[in-house]
């Protein structure tokens, strides 16, 4: 039965791997671009060239065959129909088997030995299904989302392939049983998600793609340093709850192996976006595509959360570190970065840019939650890793729809906003009110946990100091959120704007006229008025904008839904993370 943990890994990455590969449609510039000619001139290659490379012949047919089938040698509305068919049904099976074989109960698989007493192994438990489960929710439903939007930015076919593969990758990252297997998985979902960040091949996109890999690949290695050093003092690389560390095999070596779990938790907490390997955040949002952003927003930066409490929680244990000068430095860099996110993002003017500093604060309110290492503080963390999930899918989703109904991408663009999309804007301000914590939404649940179990663990100054930043934060999320919600549905700009014009021109006519001026020079000034009040409305930004269409609107709905349900309906979930808290702590 083990072997079924494979079918949702291996499915949309082979799917996905088909969709990458060259089919011949536009292989050369200037011929014929129709599937017929691409048919034509691969069987006149393959024909000409059949004795020197024998094998090309086979592989291009299969090739054609299932180009042929899906409809990706063009990009006509036929063809992408038939793209969307394909992948959205093999992303919709892999993500059912994921969940299928996550609530079938504790099941584990060696797939090979990658070495000696270390295998490829993968194992299901309760921090699996519960990441296992938001991925697989939020990832379908910016899918469908991104069905329309990824006409704005085309290339869909590359697109909607590494998406798939990525999704396989973070459903083994989900399932890894052990510290190599996450590592490995750990690395190919970075370089799988890297293609979904330069996708529109523009210089900044590239640059930030890059900067994205080296922060990524340089935190991985800190944590392949680390788990040189654990292997050395666990009795087992195998995740189990409460920790494996051998402390008669580390007596004695308390130091380097307290330096090398810090290293990882700064290596994996760069994924995290926490202080000081954050700086890639906020420059790959603003270049990627709505949909990659929302997931390496929602998805992609917890990663690197589950990575840290698979080390702490499950290899070393909690108590190793408690006290130390580790836990020190994790809660004084988690609350150092919730508070420079916040601050960052408020100062922010670009959109998605703000929303990326918000993502470096707001992942660092899960990792406060774990280094307090008390059970109440972990279920807030845990819970805050489903709701950030959705919540800052919701945002991001919602920066994309301004973005592809009118290019608008800094925050001064969008007041009045909500007199054209007034359904999307109110997506955006139920998920901007579970972020700032405000009851009843989500947000609220998984920061009263976070404050409360702060103020009850043993943690010395950070007892208080941590709800208060946690508190400072909230308001300044509040600044940074609300106001797009405020000038978004009351604008100033637009709706009093032109009517200071006017008023302008009249006082100065009515001067003119106090000063005895001629008439004309009033009716002239009183005329010019009215004239920049015609420009203005010429200009006016939001001119033509419509609201979202339904392909786009509908997840976006659900996702808003969940982070209002979420906050009145939280028993089970709380429950089930409790669960998890009591079983390591």
């Amino acid at each position: 039965m083990g072997i079924w943990i494979l079918l949702p890994i291996f499915l949309p990455v082979i799917v996905g791997i088909l969709l990458l590969l060259p089919t011949g449609a536009g292989a050369a510039a200037g011929k014929d671009q129709s599937p017929q000619g691409d048919l034509e001139g691969q069987n006149s290659q393959g024909d000409s060239g059949s004795q020197a490379h024998p094998s090309n012949g086979v592989q291009e047919s299969w090739r054609i065959r299932f180009a042929r089938m899906t409809g990706t040698f063009d990009e006509s509305p036929e063809s992408l129909s038939r793209l969307h068919t394909l992948t959205a049904a093999a992303l919709i099976v892999s993500a059912l088997l994921a969940l299928a074989a996550a609530w079938s109960g504790d099941v584990s698989f060696t797939w090979f030995e990658l070495m000696e007493g270390i295998p490829v192994y993968f194992q299901i438990d309760d921090v699996g299904r519960l990441f296992v489960t938001v991925i697989s929710l939020v990832w379908v439903l910016v899918y469908f989302y991104s069905f329309v939007y990824m006409e704005h930015e085309g290339k869909e076919r590359r697109f909607f392939g590494f998406y798939l593969i990525v999704y396989g990758v973070l459903v083994a990252l989900s399932f890894s049983g052990n510290l190599v297997t996450m590592y490995l998985c750990y690395e190919l979902m970075t370089l799988t998600s890297m293609p979904m960040v330069l996708h529109s091949g523009s210089r900044e996109s590239i640059m930030a793609a890059l900067k994205y890999l080296f922060y990524s690949m340089c935190g991985a290695y800190l944590g392949l340093f680390a788990i040189f050093f654990l292997y050395q003092y666990c009795d087992s690389i195998t995740f189990t709850a409460g920790g494996t560390l051998n402390l008669a095999l580390a007596e004695g070596h308390t130091g380097i192996l307290l330096a090398a779990i810090m290293a990882s938790l700064i290596g994996f907490g760069a994924k995290a976006g926490m202080f000081p390997l954050h700086a890639w955040l906020p420059t790959a949002h603003p270049v990627a595509p709505a949909p990659a952003s929302a997931v390496l927003s929602g998805i992609i930066a917890k990663a690197g959360v589950l990575a840290i409490i698979r080390v702490v929680f499950y290899i070393v244990g909690a108590d190793f570190i408690r006290g130390t000068w580790v836990q020190t430095a994790w809660m004084t860099l988690a609350l150092l970065t919730v508070f420079m996110g916040s601050m960052l993002a408020f100062r922010e003017k670009v959109f998605k840019k703000r929303l990326a500093y918000s993502t470096v604060s707001q992942v660092s309110y899960i990792l406060f939650g774990l280094s307090t290492l008390a059970p109440t503080a972990m279920e807030g963390a845990l819970l805050h890793v489903v709701f950030h999930a959705i919540i800052k899918s919701v945002l991001f989703l919602t920066a994309g729809i301004f973005i592809f109904r009118g290019n608008l991408s800094r925050v001064d663009q969008l007041e009045g906003i909500g007199k054209k999309m007034p359904k999307t804007l109110w997506c955006f301000t139920f998920a901007s009110l579970a972020l700032v914590g405000i009851p009843p939404m989500s947000g609220f649940i998984s920061k009263w946990y976070l404050a409360q179990g702060a103020l009850e663990a043993n943690i010395g100054v950070f007892g208080w100091v941590g709800p208060a930043v946690l508190l400072v934060s909230a308001l300044l999320t509040a600044g940074y959120l609300l106001p797009v919600v405020t000038n978004g549905f009351f604008p100033k700009k637009k709706e009093t704007g032109g009517h200071l014009t006017v008023h302008a021109a009249a006082a100065e006519a009515g001067n003119a006229d106090s000063r005895e001026t001629d008439a004309a020079d009033a009716v002239a000034a009183r005329n010019a008025g009215q004239a920049i009040t015609a420009d203005a409305q010429e200009t006016d930004p939001l001119d033509g904008i419509t609201e979202a269409p339904a392909g786009m609107l509908i997840p976006l709905a659900i996702l808003s839904a969940l982070t209002v349900l979420l906050g009145i309906f939280p028993n089970p979930l709380i429950q089930f993370v409790s669960k998890i808290a009591a079983a390591v702590l």
